[in-house]
């Protein structure tokens, strides 16, 4: 199977880019299933449910969320409509929506995708992630209910994600770090065959601090003071993410890259496959 998981969707910028981007690399990568984390998609803050039918409509299968989940008040009642979208599985107990589900890929064979929310560095003390994505996984065994596994680690400590990939690992096709918007080079497939990495990066403009104007993030770092409220760059964006094929009897991962087009980074594509204009 061939997957493609876009990092957070960061604001309008963001937005343009899945859309001018994503249907020509459905078509060209024959892609078989596509995530896209929108958790920032609606001005930075959250999803609106315009903003994630509009993910929809360039291509996404799946959408999932993080900490911001529901900072855009329409999302508590629409992610109960819209069983595509996706919060963290160990979110606030009577968190309206799922955070696992498992979908229909082409061929009669089935995706399931998990999200789960770090605890290290983050504002709120959520529940222990390695039980809960433990839970999660025993119901869509990979090679089994599943032909292939995505799990989401939506957190800050790179030390947590890669501890997460392992905990994961022969019981997923890819663990892929979202949240801090900055895409790593740890790329891989591990041990048990696994793809990981730390983080997608963001489909956002790098011309930025992890996808925020410049101004407003640099003046309280520099002053410790507020001064207005932040808001997107507004630049050019580059889709950042992870491309994997996987194996449909077992789930393992054969081949993992990341990706990256457009923008300011510089560009990364899977061997062998031509950048879609």
């Amino acid at each position: 199977m061939k997957l493609l998981f876009l990092g957070d969707v960061m604001g309008r910028t963001g937005r343009a880019a899945v859309a001018a981007r994503l249907p020509g690399l459905r078509r060209d990568w024959k892609l078989d299933f596509v995530v896209v984390n929108g958790e920032n998609a609606s001005g930075g803050m959250g999803l609106s449910a315009a903003h994630a039918q509009g993910l929809f409509d360039a291509g996404a299968d799946c959408v999932t969320l993080g900490d911001h989940a529901f900072d855009q008040r329409d999302m508590l009642a629409h992610i109960e409509q819209d069983q595509r979208i996706l919060r963290p599985v160990n979110y606030a107990k009577g968190a309206p929506g799922k955070g696992a589900r498992l979908f229909d890929a082409p061929g009669g064979r089935k995706v399931f995708v998990a999200q789960i929310l770090g605890q290290v560095f983050m504002r709120r003390p959520f529940d222990d992630p390695f039980s809960a994505i433990d839970a999660v996984l025993r119901t869509a065994p990979l090679g089994g209910l599943a032909n292939a596994v995505i799990v989401d680690v939506h957190a800050e400590a790179t030390s947590e994600k890669m501890a997460l990939g392992h905990w994961c690992d022969g019981r997923a096709s890819l663990v892929v770090g979202t949240h801090t918007h900055v895409p790593t080079a740890d790329t891989t497939i591990l041990a048990k065959g696994t793809a990981y990495q730390s983080d997608a990066g963001m489909c956002g403009d790098y011309d930025s601090v992890i996808g925020m104007d410049k101004l407003e993030p640099i003046s309280r770092f520099v002053t410790g003071m507020t001064k207005s409220r932040f808001e997107p760059a507004k630049g050019e964006a580059t889709l950042s993410g992870v491309y994997v094929e996987t194996d449909d009897r077992t789930g393992r991962a054969l081949r993992v890259s990341p990706v990256r087009l457009g923008g300011r980074l510089a560009p990364a594509l899977p061997e062998g496959v031509a950048a879609t204009p």
